[in-house]
């Protein structure tokens, strides 16, 4: 297991080369779904419709960085291939978090790092359902919760630059965390390849 230094001198090195690439990546959906979200009467269901395979095609791009890939911005509308699979992982991920919420804040919070890393297992394993996906997310986050808070909480400070620079810091800032998120991922993932009878268990 890499430490947080490690994931992040990582992220830093993965960077080089490819800063603006994935710059212009996230810049390209955050503007589509803006625009979107602008649609008289019907920008909202666009949005929950066009965002989760969106958010899949961008986790796909930071992937592809990692295994040592070209950026293609083509790669953000692969997404689009489990179109139906990223939409419904999206709902079930915003329902059952918002139902541990009703209990509680902080189950709703937990359950959330529980399924955070469901959309980077459905981009790995396009052939999973959602309800796989979501399953090998809570396998995998199984005591390595903490451990994601606390490497999202070490980038405080870059947050409040990007504050202070009026987003401006977010162009290195926004992928240098998605990068390490992303390497976060490869660290607690099952080197083989999940077993889908494993994962089937009831969501919750």
């Amino acid at each position: 297991m890499l430490t947080r230094a490690e994931l992040k001198q990582q992220a830093k090195e993965q960077l080089k080369g490819n800063l603006g690439m994935l710059f212009l990546c996230t810049l390209i959906v955050t503007a589509i779904s803006f625009v979107i979200a602008l649609i008289p009467v019907v920008g909202t269901v666009a949005t929950y419709i066009i965002a989760p395979p969106l958010s899949l095609g961008l986790i796909m791009v930071y992937l592809s960085v990692t295994y040592g890939e070209k950026v293609e911005i083509g790669t953000l509308f692969n997404g689009f291939q489990c179109f139906g699979k990223s939409i419904l992982l999206y709902i079930l991920i915003t329902i059952f978090t918002l139902l541990w919420s009703l209990l509680f804040i902080i189950p709703g919070i937990i359950k959330a790092y529980s399924y955070s890393m469901a959309f980077y297992i459905l981009a790995e394993n396009p052939d999973m359902t959602a309800k796989e996906a979501l399953n090998e997310s809570k396998l995998i986050m199984n005591g390595h919760k903490m451990e994601l808070f606390v490497l999202q909480l070490s980038f405080i400070l870059w947050i409040l630059l990007t504050c202070i620079t009026f987003g401006i810091a977010g162009i290195y800032v926004y992928p240098y965390m998605q990068l390490t998120t992303t390497n976060f991922y490869h660290n607690i993932k099952r080197k083989e390849e999940p077993v889908y009878e494993a994962a089937a268990e009831v969501v919750e």
